[in-house]
């Protein structure tokens, strides 16, 4: 087994098919020696909305752009549909792009932004002005096509630079940071919407976020990306309940990450020892992996009960003192202060009006989960 600080084995190749309808192959990029893409591979689906989620400098930008033509891969091959796309420049792709900022045209109304990619490649008038008809109907924008960008919202800026990304029917689309120019409020609302244009449309797309929420909210599959490595491919509920790595536990949400080494490792279940708890950490299944071994339990603060009263099971529990609260009106979570000084975790659902009043700063509290209801990391 690797060290815990070791980075995780690459994630394999899907086979080709249906899977490979966007293949990534071995993808490298270099800029003067620094490695931004590090030999990714990636099969993606026909109408699969797919994310590239990470940090900055995680690579997610830069593997985007090799895939839009605005970089050349130093190696590997992107073939989309079958066809190598590694010396086509970006106008020859059958790509669209919609970038964060939308770069709709000021001085252009919503129809002529939509048609100019259309009139670009020569259609004619009526094939344009149902196309644009089609596109508005699609984002819902049927009355707006006479109006300026400037006389639009946010929302209805991203929505019309969508329908020019999609009026000229890709079979790719790339999204950089949809949501980032908008506020939270509009955001969320947003974020449905766009799944809906997507999935009627039926194109397949690859979107470029750093917001977790939103990779979780859009896409049907994730890649999250660190130092240009795939660290974990996956539908978010997998990548959320089942993280490969440190990395992505921490990434992903909030998470109470315990240190500690096997100490019985049988097929039915394993028990980890550690420095922070008084008892020992039960697992209701067995692992690939061996008494000794230095590993990481990861548990979600929503997963954790607590209470004043003291958990009947011999296992998976602690007492400690309320350190800090904090709310968030439909949850509020502690953090909770143990003898060895180690904090965890632990969300409160307030399913009623001043539910969490019973339990305050201060106050000694048992914390405690279930056999199934942390993961065991490795890596």
């Amino acid at each position: 087994m690797a060290p815990i600080d070791a980075k995780p084995e690459r994630a394999p190749v899907p086979p080709q098919g249906d899977e490979g309808y966007l293949s990534i192959q071995d993808v490298r990029k270099e800029f003067d020696g620094f490695v931004a893409v590090d030999d990714v591979n990636l099969q993606i689906r026909k109408g699969e909305i797919f994310a590239l989620l990470g940090g900055s400098g995680s690579g997610k930008s830069t593997l985007l752009r090799c895939l839009a033509g605005f970089e050349k891969p130093t190696k590997g091959r992107i073939v989309l549909d079958g066809q190598v796309m590694n010396e086509l420049p970006p106008y020859e792709r059958p790509i669209n792009m919609m970038f964060q900022s939308y770069a709709l045209f000021p001085h252009m109304t919503v129809e002529q932004n939509i048609a100019f990619g259309l009139k670009q490649d020569g259609l004619s008038r009526d094939a344009v002005r149902k196309r644009v008809g089609e596109m508005l109907e699609l984002v819902q924008l049927g009355k707006l096509g006479k109006r300026k960008p400037h006389q639009l919202s946010g929302g209805q800026q991203q929505r019309v630079a969508l329908a020019r990304s999609l009026a000229k029917g890709p079979k790719l689309l790339l999204l950089d940071e949809p949501m980032g120019a908008l506020d939270k409020k509009l955001r969320s609302r947003m974020q449905l919407e766009l799944v809906n244009i997507i999935e009627t449309s039926g194109v397949t797309c690859v979107m470029v976020t750093h917001d977790q929420e939103e990779a979780m909210t859009i896409a049907t599959r994730i890649a999250l990306m660190d130092q240009g490595w795939i660290q974990q491919v996956g539908k978010p509920d997998d990548i959320y309940e089942q993280p490969a790595n440190r990395f992505a536990a921490e990434f992903i949400g909030s998470v109470n990450l315990i240190d500690g080494v096997i100490d019985e490792d049988l097929p039915e279940y394993v028990t980890l020892k550690t420095e922070v708890l008084p008892v020992p950490i039960y697992i209701g299944h067995g692992i690939t992996g061996f008494e000794g071994q230095q590993v990481s339990f990861a548990v979600r603060p929503e997963k954790l009960l607590i209470g004043k009263e003291e958990p009947a099971h011999p296992y998976n529990k602690a007492r400690g003192t309320i350190e800090d609260i904090a709310y968030f009106g439909s949850h509020s979570v502690y953090h909770v202060r143990l003898p060895s000084g180690f904090k965890l975790m632990a969300n409160f659902t307030n399913q009623q009006r001043w539910a969490s009043e019973g339990m305050t700063w201060g106050d000694e509290v048992w914390v405690g989960w279930g056999e199934n209801d942390g993961v065991v990391l490795t890596s």
